[in-house]
């Protein structure tokens, strides 16, 4: 057998179809839910606080889990906790949906965090591990990335179409059919690398440390959101947040079986493509909210027609993963690629800065189109790095950290953006009359600034990737290392 071009996974295609398809069951469940959520709550008649918390049970679980879930996937086999993942993603959707009070609903919402922190990190090191051939794996992350990045957009769609068409309850009833194929797809084509015996004992105290600070700072962001940057419970839980995750390091800096080797987060390339996508992430929240509120209360879309409105933008991030990203990578290397895409994306976003109450769609379709084509471009190189060198048995935590870095962004994004576009709002208020239009005003005017700062959060994402990640092109690894490589997989598989 060749070993530059090892036979381990003849459907690997397949399989990488099926975990797709699963990563965008993930995805879509956030943005289904932030349409479906006023619908939920006047059939369930629950309090503005009880909306909050909604979205809070589920980002809770599932933040401060993930790098448990990692790990988890690492000593039982990613193949193995993919499964349990969509098997428990699918139950709790379904305590969701048949949901008749507020509790049931948010234990369902936790439960989907939990197990889709199980999910996700299996997902990405399923296919870290399979696709090894430098041109495969760009494409396979190309593909990912783009189900990655897009299916916000197309969650919106989906959560108006379902919402206005039919009712709340199916925007988590949805679920279980994508779960069900996804794990037909698990149990007949997902082959895993075995690396049973490489480690048997999952770090306890580090598990506990990491899971409250993560908790901690995914509360603390959301608390700053509703509550304010000076509330008392939001400085105390950000101020437990830094004591647990700095006990948490020093932790595993002393222990021989640690829940998180802290090489994978000192190695320049994989450190710098978890920076550079959490400050991504900062600006692409943001837009997102922002954009929703933009077209539904200024524009007075339709839930279906902001979900429409969307498609543009997942579109052009659809093809700036699959085809310019995937391209690029083998006549880029892979810093100057993020930078590039980063860049590209702030130029996008400062379009939406420009918008005013009476813009056109079409300048909105156009800064759509620049920032998906930017973001998608950017984030295939860097989802493949977050698991740049690491080896087979601890590749589910290396990408449990891409998953860290997107849920800690979005929190910073979600609370720091809303602060800044609701301060800037109150302010022009106080100086214009109170009409319709002058509300309609000052809502642009607060999104205007806080897109400011989002396009600061791209910079300095560029810059990071500019800066940190130095890793070659993809063919400009030896044929010694890319023998090694598949030698290795081909071993550990056969």
């Amino acid at each position: 057998m060749s070993l530059t071009t090892p036979q381990a996974h003849p459907r690997r295609w397949a399989a990488l179809l099926f975990i797709s398809i699963a990563q965008l069951m993930v995805i879509l469940d956030s943005a289904i839910m932030n349409i479906a959520l006023p619908s939920a709550q006047n059939a369930l008649h629950f309090s503005d606080g009880g909306r909050q918390w909604v979205i809070t049970a589920y980002g809770l679980a599932f933040g401060g889990l993930l790098i448990l879930g990692g790990r988890l996937s690492d000593l039982l086999g990613r193949k193995r906790t993919f499964t349990i993942g969509l098997i428990g993603f699918a139950v709790a959707s379904a305590l969701g949906g048949a949901a008749t009070n507020l509790g049931m609903l948010l234990i369902a919402r936790a439960g989907q965090g939990i197990f889709g922190a199980l999910l996700a990190p299996s997902a990405l090191s399923l296919i870290s591990l399979t696709f090894t051939n430098s041109k495969e794996r760009a494409k396979a992350f190309g593909i990912f990335g783009a189900i990655a990045t897009a299916g916000g957009a197309l969650g919106l769609l989906l959560g108006g179409v379902l919402t206005q068409y039919l009712n709340w309850r199916w925007s988590m009833f949805v679920n279980i059919p994508i779960a069900a194929v996804g794990i037909v797809g698990a149990l007949t084509v997902v082959q895993d690398i075995p690396t049973e015996g490489k480690r048997t004992r999952l770090d306890l105290p580090g598990a506990v440390l990491a899971t409250l600070g993560l908790v901690a700072l995914v509360y603390g962001f959301s608390e700053a959101e509703s509550r304010g940057w000076n509330s008392g419970v939001t400085i105390t839980m950000l101020a437990a947040s830094v004591v647990l995750l700095l006990a948490f390091v020093l932790l595993e800096s002393k222990l021989k079986s640690p829940l998180l080797p802290l090489h994978i987060l000192t190695e320049r390339n994989r450190a710098g493509a978890y920076l550079s996508v959490a400050f991504a992430v900062i600006s692409m929240f943001g837009m997102f909210l922002f954009l929703s509120y933009y077209m539904q209360l200024v524009k007075g879309y339709s839930p279906v027609q902001t979900g429409l409105a969307f498609i543009p933008m997942a579109a052009a991030q659809a093809f700036g993963s699959m085809v310019l990203g995937t391209r690029l990578s083998a006549r880029m290397r892979p810093g100057l690629l993020m930078g590039a895409g980063y860049l590209v994306t702030a130029v996008g976003v400062l379009l939406m800065a420009l918008l005013q109450t009476d813009s056109s769609y079409t300048l909105l379709a156009v800064a759509e189109i620049i920032t998906g084509l930017g973001i998608g471009a950017a984030f295939m190189p860097a989802m493949s790095l977050g698991t740049h060198g690491v080896e087979p048995e601890n590749a589910g935590v290396a990408s449990a950290m891409v998953g860290a870095s997107q849920q800690v962004g979005g929190s910073v994004g979600t609370a720091l953006l809303n602060t800044i576009a609701a301060s800037s709002t109150a302010t022009y208020l106080l100086s214009h009359a109170h009409t319709r239009a002058a509300t309609n005003d000052a809502l642009v005017h607060g999104f205007s600034t806080a897109y400011w700062w989002a396009v600061g959060a791209l910079v300095l994402a560029a810059l990071v990737s500019l800066i940190a990640v130095n890793a070659p092109r993809p063919q400009h690894q030896t044929p010694e290392e890319q023998a090694g490589d598949s030698a290795k997989v081909a071993e550990l598989v056969i």
